[in-house]
C-alpha cells in the first residue's frame, strides 16, 4: 500500500477551506459564552478543546468526502482525461477495493472524534442536543459518501452547490457557534452564508474548468447546465453575495472599525472575479481554485479577529 498514494488522494489542500466554517462559529461562539460568564477576558478559542475536537471532526469529514469523490469518480471514468492534480483510483495508484477500505477506515476514526466532540462540548445534561448533533454527523458523512458514489450520486445531478453550501457554510458555522453556546443567534447565519457562497465558489471554480469532461461523462454540474457564461455570473453571484453577507453582520453588530479588516481578503477575491470574466481556457482557472480557496481561509481568520477586538 502507497502512502503516498492515499495522502495525495486526501487532497491536504482543500483542508483550509473545510475549516474554515469553525473557526468562523468557533471564535463568535467562545466570544459570545465568555462575555456573558463571571470572567473578565475570554481565554483564546485555540485553547478550548472543543474547537479542536470540531477541527479534527471537520477534517475527516473532508478527507472522506475527498476519498469517496476519487473512488466515485475514479470507477465511473469520470477523471480519466481530467486537468489539474491526478486522481488516484483513476490513475491506477490505488485500487478501488483499497479506497473503499480507506473509506470505512476514515468514517469510523471520524466517528470516534464526533463522539468526543459531542460528549466535550454539550456533556450529559444535553442528551437531545447530543442526539441532534450525532445525527448531523451521521447525514454528513452520507452526504460526502453520496456527492459521487453510487447511481443516485447528487453530484452528478447538479446538487453539488447545495450540498457544499449547507455543510461547509451553514452547518459548520451555525453548528460550531452552537456547541459553544448552546443556542442559536439568527445572525450567526450571516457568516454562515458569506463563508457558504465562498466555498460554492470554490467548486464553481473546478466545475467551470472541467465542464467539458464533465459533460461527456453525464456529470451535471450546474456548470454543464447552466453553460460557460452564467457560470460565470453566478459565481460573481457568490463572490459579492459573501462580501454584502459579512458586511450586514458587521453593519448589525458593529462594535468598532476592527470588524472591517476581513475586507482584505475581498482583494484576491475581487481580481478572481476579473480573471474568471476574462478566461478563455478553462484550464487556466485551475490556479484560481486555490486562490479562492485560501482567501476563505483568510477570510475566517480575519473576520473572526475582528470580531475580538
Amino acid at each position: 500500500m502507497d502512502v503516498k498514494s492515499f495522502i495525495k488522494a486526501a487532497r491536504l489542500r482543500t483542508l483550509p477551506l473545510s475549516v474554515s466554517g469553525i473557526i468562523v462559529g468557533s471564535i463568535l461562539g467562545n466570544q459570545l459564552r465568555y462575555n456573558h460568564s463571571v470572567l473578565n477576558d475570554a481565554p483564546s478559542v485555540l485553547l478550548s478543546s472543543t474547537f479542536w475536537l470540531a477541527i479534527l471532526t471537520t477534517m475527516g469529514f473532508q478527507i472522506l468526502s475527498n476519498f469517496a469523490n476519487d473512488y466515485g469518480d475514479g470507477i465511473k471514468g469520470s477523471d480519466k482525461n481530467r486537468t489539474g492534480e491526478a486522481r488516484m483510483v483513476a490513475s491506477g495508484a490505488i485500487a478501488p477495493m483499497q479506497m473503499k477500505t480507506a473509506m470505512i477506515l476514515t468514517t469510523i476514526i471520524t466517528l470516534i472524534i464526533a463522539l468526543l466532540l459531542i460528549y466535550v462540548a454539550l456533556g450529559k445534561e444535553n442528551f437531545g442536543y447530543s442526539i441532534l448533533f450525532f445525527g448531523l454527523g451521521i447525514i454528513s458523512i452520507t452526504a460526502a459518501i453520496k456527492y459521487t458514489v453510487g447511481n443516485s450520486a447528487y453530484g452528478y445531478s447538479g446538487f453539488g452547490d447545495v450540498f457544499v453550501f449547507l455543510f461547509f457554510g451553514l452547518l459548520s458555522v451555525v453548528g460550531s457557534y452552537f456547541l459553544f453556546t448552546k443556542h442559536i443567534n439568527i445572525a450567526i447565519f450571516l457568516p454562515g452564508i458569506s463563508i457558504g457562497m465562498l466555498s460554492t465558489a470554490v467548486l464553481n471554480l473546478n466545475n467551470l474548468r472541467d465542464r467539458e469532461e464533465d459533460k461527456k461523462n453525464n456529470k451535471n454540474t450546474l456548470v454543464v447546465k447552466f453553460g460557460s457564461d452564467k457560470a460565470k455570473k453566478y459565481h460573481y453571484f457568490l463572490i459579492i453575495g459573501a462580501l454584502a453577507s459579512s458586511l450586514l453582520y458587521v453593519f448589525l453588530d458593529f462594535k468598532s472599525l476592527y470588524q472591517l479588516i476581513f475586507l482584505v481578503s475581498f482583494v484576491p477575491l475581487i481580481k478572481n472575479i476579473k480573471t474568471v470574466a476574462q478566461n478563455k481556457v478553462p484550464a487556466k482557472l485551475d490556479s484560481e481554485l486555490k486562490k479562492v480557496a485560501l482567501s476563505t481561509f483568510l477570510f475566517a481568520v480575519l473576520f473572526g479577529i475582528g470580531q475580538i477586538f
